[in-house]
């Protein structure tokens, strides 16, 4: 499966990752409504999962894509501890609240409410969230994984993150 899965990554990198990033958003979604809210399917948002779905294939993976190469071509230093360090801390100094602005934004736009109003309510709980799990998983990233695996080991790890998301904006607890 992760050969076809590359062979795909290196055909057609850009719809690649923004589909399989779509396909994570949106379970991460399903996760959040079902594992945790334990809506059942009968009151499942299925609006809402098509949000999460929609912004992970058209916004998040072409981004995350251009991000990690820009990365991989600008950020280099004398180690590998000290450029995987950069990478980290670029990625949670620009990356990350860049990301959390536009996913906040996109959402509450699509939804038809207030984006500012979002912003302000929930976009610092979700970046000191975001600064207990990323840097750690990013570090593990930029040293280990190859730049074409690094979009899906992020969305991997985003299973998780994106329920979490997923309920941040949809105000759950």
């Amino acid at each position: 499966m992760l050969r076809w899965y590359q062979a795909k990554l290196a055909k057609r990198p850009i719809l690649t990752a923004s589909l399989s990033s779509g396909i994570l958003f949106g379970s991460g979604d399903v996760l959040a409504q079902q594992a945790v809210d334990r809506k059942g399917l009968e009151k499942h948002d299925f609006a809402r999962t098509g949000r999460m779905a929609l912004y992970g294939g058209a916004v998040f993976g072409p981004v995350a894509t251009g991000w990690y190469r820009i990365l991989q071509r600008h950020v280099v230093m004398k180690s590998t501890i000290t450029t995987a360090a950069a990478r980290v801390a670029a990625d949670q100094i620009v990356f990350a609240p860049t990301q959390l602005t536009v996913f906040l934004s996109a959402m509450s736009i699509m939804e038809g409410t207030d984006p500012i109003e979002k912003l302000r309510h929930s976009f610092v709980p979700s970046y000191k969230a975001n600064l207990l799990v990323w840097p750690f998983v990013q570090a593990v990233n930029f040293t280990f994984v190859p730049l074409e695996l690094r979009v899906l080991v992020v969305n991997l790890v985003s299973l998780g993150w994106n329920c979490f998301l997923s309920l941040l904006n949809s105000g759950d607890k």
